[in-house]
C-alpha cells in the first residue's frame, strides 16, 4: 500500500481559505473591530516583520473564543457546502481520486482549521492531519491545541501517526515552504503540481 500526502491551501484548492474562512464564520461586529485591532500586525505582515503563524493565532483568539463548537462547526459545515467547491483545484480531485482507486491512503496535511477540514475531508474519504482549535466544555477557547501544522510540526505529526516504513511508496504534493519538511518524507515529490527532485524549491 502506499501512503499520499496532500497540502490544503495552494495545493488542493487555488487560494489559501484562512481569510474566506474567518470573513464567513466571524459575526460582522467582531470582524470589523478586529480589522481595525490588528491593522498594524497585518501591516508587519506584508512588510515580513510578523509571521503567519502569529498573525493565525491572533485572528483566532479574537475571533473564536467564547463560540460554542456547534455553532462554529455549524457555519463550517456551510462553508464547505457554499465557499470551498468553487476554490477546489479539478487536477488535485482527480490525483485524489487516482490514489483512492489504487487502494493508496490518503491524508491532507494542512496548517487549516479543524473545524472545517473534518468536514471536507469525512465527505471525501480522506484521512487528515491539521491545526487544531481547542475547547474547553463544548466552548472554543480561542486557542490551538497545539502548534500550528506547517513545518516541522508537519512532519512530526505525520511520523506520529504512520509508520512511513510500512508503506510501499511515499507521495507527497505541496506549494509553498511550509510544506518542505513533509515533502521530504516522501519517494515522489510534487510542489505546485510539478515533479520536483532532490531539494524543494524555496
Amino acid at each position: 500500500m502506499n501512503l499520499a500526502l496532500f497540502d490544503f491551501d495552494g495545493t488542493i484548492t487555488t487560494r489559501e481559505l484562512f481569510a474566506d474562512f474567518m470573513r464567513y464564520a466571524v459575526s460582522k461586529p467582531r470582524r470589523i473591530a478586529g480589522n481595525i485591532l490588528f491593522m498594524p500586525l497585518i501591516l508587519g505582515y506584508k512588510m515580513g516583520l510578523v509571521s503567519g503563524n502569529r498573525i493565525r493565532a491572533n485572528v483566532v483568539r479574537f475571533g473564536f473564543r467564547g463560540i460554542p463548537v456547534e455553532v462554529l462547526s455549524a457555519r463550517a459545515r456551510a462553508f464547505c457546502t457554499d465557499v470551498v467547491p468553487v476554490a477546489i483545484r479539478p487536477t488535485a480531485m482527480a490525483r485524489i481520486r487516482w490514489h483512492q482507486e489504487r487502494g493508496d491512503t490518503v491524508v491532507v496535511v494542512s496548517g487549516a482549521l479543524d473545524i472545517y477540514l473534518e468536514h471536507w475531508c469525512r465527505d471525501h474519504g480522506l484521512e487528515l492531519i491539521c491545526s487544531r482549535l481547542e475547547e474547553r466544555g463544548g466552548i472554543l477557547s480561542g486557542l490551538y491545541r497545539e502548534a500550528q501544522c506547517i513545518g516541522e510540526e508537519k512532519r512530526r505529526r505525520i511520523r506520529e501517526r504512520y509508520d512511513l516504513a510500512s508503506f510501499d511508496h511515499v507521495y507527497a504534493y505541496g506549494d509553498t515552504r511550509d510544506d518542505a519538511q513533509m515533502l521530504e518524507l516522501a519517494h515522489t515529490r510534487f510542489f505546485r503540481w510539478r515533479r520536483v527532485d532532490g531539494t524543494v524549491p524555496s
